[in-house]
């Protein structure tokens, strides 16, 4: 049991230090925050809002938007717990993507 806090204490810090990195250093390296793999994954997945812009917000938002962040231009930047959904939607996403790469194939 305690070894599953530890994990999730882990998890929790990387959704908070992102959301709030991306709030206070909007315009930073994405690789501050997200790996290449997950850079490539969320370029293929999610539309860009601000045409081609690679800063560590528009990432945060891209992920965000994995979680149900709607992205309107009035809406407050992403929290949490969107922040928190977008990241296990994202390693999923990564996890198949990676099974699909090293699948044996039927036959």
């Amino acid at each position: 049991m305690v070894k599953l806090i530890a994990v999730y204490c882990i998890l929790a810090w990387r959704v908070f230090w992102t959301t709030m990195i991306g709030r206070s250093a909007p315009r930073a390296d994405p690789h501050l925050a997200v790996t290449d793999h997950e850079i490539a994954l969320l370029d293929r997945l999610v539309p860009d809002l601000p045409a081609g812009e690679r800063s560590l917000f528009a990432y945060v938002v891209k992920i965000a938007r994995l979680g149900g962040y709607i992205a309107r231009s009035r809406d407050p930047p992403p929290g949490n717990l969107v922040m928190w959904r977008g990241f296990a939607r994202l390693t999923d996403i990564a996890l198949g993507a990676a099974l699909a790469q090293t699948s044996p194939g039927c036959g």
